[in-house]
């Protein structure tokens, strides 16, 4: 049975008071973006404190509530039917109609809940309620009404028309991208970053990922492993840019030039300050990185310590108290997984030490990098001649 509209259900933006309306044009937009690579003219539409999606004539309803599922700031999609507002009797006939297209055989416990938009309905949402109530134990004698926990619960709006909805499917929740600033990801081919990602995506950050490669030490497929991550991100990040950095003169100056001990710090400081250049160029707010304590040598609190005071940018850590069973459960949620664990890996791995310092101290690493004067020019060289490659969604992500 296709249903011809959904209602949308949000939670924090009905919080947000005078500013409600920026955050449900906000979800809007997105809900807008999102459905324009299905088939068929969708209208996202605000009425009465609610927000519908009227569906064309045809059309996947499949797509359309995937796509609705990748919606930040979406927790709940309604299949709604609609009918024709003309007097109780004719309502309490479609909402039986319905019961019996939707549930039919229904034996449960249910519970009616009207909301008259209308207010020039002649009956109260109660009596409403309470009469549609009584038809539907006539209809269906084995149900009984549980007002409290019913199994079942049965929605009916009085607008214009006749909206009636029973289900609910869960949405991607948080709150619509870009509603809570713009901060530039650090994404590597591994499972870590694309999870940070998506977390601060839902918090309403709009993003983009910069990437740093270093050949030829690392390949080109691993450049396309991290393009596809970008395009498979882009279904719930929504568009963006991907920024690769060549960065394999910064990273053979400081092997050549530093202790080979304080080699990751050193490179992770000089990543963070090479992203802060490229941040600041596009008015981003943040840097995020998909680290989690203590998972490797240079996240210990000594090491993300050092990193941090490389530039003045806030450092979100999204995956900072989770461990890599968490990490891996979402990364498969949201699909990147299997590309993840591609076999072609990021600079980060290679000149790794053998014994990288776990507790290094901030002076060791200032007087480090005060003995490698070149780099400051080699980093914004790196910087100024970043590979900008657009990412869209319904792009093709694979490689």
């Amino acid at each position: 049975m296709l249903v011809h509209a959904f209602l949308i259900k949000y939670a924090e933006i009905a919080l947000k008071g005078k500013n409600r309306y920026r955050f449900e044009d906000a979800l809007v937009h997105q809900m807008e973006i999102a459905l324009s690579k299905i088939e068929g003219d969708f209208e996202v539409k605000k009425e009465q404190g609610r927000v519908y999606v009227f569906c064309p004539e045809n059309y996947d309803y499949d797509e359309a509530v995937d796509a609705l599922q990748h919606v930040f700031g979406i927790v709940g999609i309604c299949p709604v039917m609609i009918y024709e507002e003309q007097g109780f009797e004719k309502l309490a006939e479609d909402v039986v109609s319905y019961m019996k297209q939707w549930h039919p055989d229904f034996n449960g416990t249910f519970k009616v809940w009207t909301r008259r938009a209308k207010k020039s309905y002649p009956i109260s949402s109660m009596e409403v309620s309470a009469e549609l109530g009584g038809r539907i134990l006539d209809a269906f004698p084995e149900a009984s009404v549980d007002v409290h926990h019913p199994e079942l619960d049965l929605s009916v709006e009085i607008r214009d028309k006749i909206y009636v909805y029973s289900q609910t499917i869960p949405g991607a929740g948080g709150m619509p991208i870009g509603t809570n600033g713009k901060a530039m990801l650090l994404l590597s081919g591994g499972i870590d970053s694309p999870v940070a990602a998506y977390c601060m995506a839902r918090r309403g950050l709009a993003l983009h990922h910069i990437h740093f490669a270093s050949p030829p030490y690392t390949s080109l497929r691993a450049k396309l492993k991290v393009r596809a991550l970008a395009r498979e991100l882009a279904e719930y990040t929504g568009n963006c840019q991907l920024f690769v950095v060549p960065y394999t003169k910064p990273q053979e100056y400081i092997r050549d030039n530093a202790p080979d001990v304080l080699f990751t710090v050193l490179m992770r400081r000089s990543m963070l300050r090479i992203a802060k250049l490229v941040a600041d160029q596009s008015e981003m707010e943040a840097l995020i990185t998909g680290e989690s304590l203590a998972q490797v040598a240079s996240q210990t609190m000594q090491a993300i310590a050092c990193t941090d005071a490389a530039q003045n940018l806030p450092i979100l850590r999204p995956l900072i108290g989770m461990d890599k069973t968490e990490i891996i459960a979402i990364s498969r949620k949201i699909g990147t997984f299997d590309t993840s664990i591609e076999p072609y890996e990021d600079c980060c791995t290679i000149f790794t030490p053998p014994h990288p310092k776990t507790k290094p101290s901030l002076a060791e690493i200032e007087a480090a990098e005060a003995g490698m004067p070149g780099l400051a020019e080699l980093e914004r060289i790196a910087a100024e001649t970043v590979e900008k490659i657009p990412i869209r969604i319904g792009d093709d992500p694979e490689f």
